[in-house]
């Protein structure tokens, strides 16, 4: 199993890295500057010749279309570890916490609050197809598109709100994630605002009233369970007292990226 990461990883390289192992294949972890790609080799002369070599392979990149092209012309199964607009590996592990949870995602309603990442946009999609009422909250200026496209057959909702205890009424599960994403620690949202720690502060300026708190919890169900996908920045997106406390499943959430991992690849490697 080929996994080439292209960005920074802890949980998603332990997953899937034991994941492949406890399934009894052998994880080839590939970095950057370790593969032809970065010298200029095309994504779709690397896709025939890792079609040849492993199983299947999953990237960890930024360019969703790097991504697409070397699926394109793969003759095995490609996975998405994390790209700028999609982290659907990890709402499949916060789907399975809901669930471990709740007993059910049916009906549930799952609150985002704080920046329209790739992470809200992969949770309004499986969780509206997982038949959930999916609610993000972001600021203006970091919500997700309005017109972002559905899988056909989903029988959730995903409504955007600006007010997050609006989103977070009466919500089973309330989840954020950083402030300042990867690769823009020290700059801005991508898409023109104002880069240097200027931009920085800007955003935490703007998403400070979306901080998960024991206030905003209880905004929502007597029984809501904080989530977040990590890592984790105290005292921004989400209080220590929520991160480290009774109201959270963050780290079962964590451990659950190698059990439902395993579970992709089975299906993928099974079709």
């Amino acid at each position: 199993m080929a996994l080439i990461f292209e960005k920074p990883s802890t949980r998603t390289r332990l997953s899937f890295e034991m994941g492949v192992y406890e399934l009894g294949g052998h994880p080839v972890v590939l970095r950057p500057g370790e593969m032809q790609l970065s010298r200029g080799e095309s994504a779709r002369d690397t896709a025939l010749v890792l079609s040849r070599q492993v199983a299947a392979v999953g990237m960890r990149t930024g360019p969703d279309s790097l991504l697409a092209e070397l699926a394109e012309h793969a003759q095995i199964p490609v996975f998405n570890m994390l790209t700028a607009l999609h982290h659907p590996c990890q709402a499949l592990a916060d789907l399975m916490t809901v669930r471990e949870a709740f007993g059910t995602l049916t009906g549930l309603r799952l609150a985002y609050v704080g920046d329209g990442t790739n992470v809200a946009r992969s949770l309004g999609i499986l969780g509206t197809l997982a038949g959930m009422d999916v609610a993000i909250a972001s600021p203006p200026g970091y919500s997700l598109e309005d017109d972002l496209s559905l899988p056909p057959g989903a029988e959730g909702s995903l409504t955007l709100y600006h007010d997050p205890r609006e989103a977070a009424s009466g919500a089973h599960a309330l989840y954020t994630d950083v402030w300042v994403s990867m690769g823009d620690e020290a700059g801005a949202k991508a898409g023109g605002e104002a880069g240097g720690e200027a931009g920085a502060q800007e955003r935490r300026a703007a998403l400070a009233p979306y901080r998960i708190d024991d206030a905003l919890l209880d905004a929502a169900a007597p029984d809501a369970i904080a989530l977040h996908c990590l890592p984790a920045h105290p005292g921004e997106e989400i209080t220590a007292e929520v991160l480290y406390g009774p109201r959270q499943r963050i780290w079962d959430q964590a451990e659950n990226r190698r059990h439902v991992q395993k579970a992709l690849l089975e299906f993928l490697l099974a079709a």
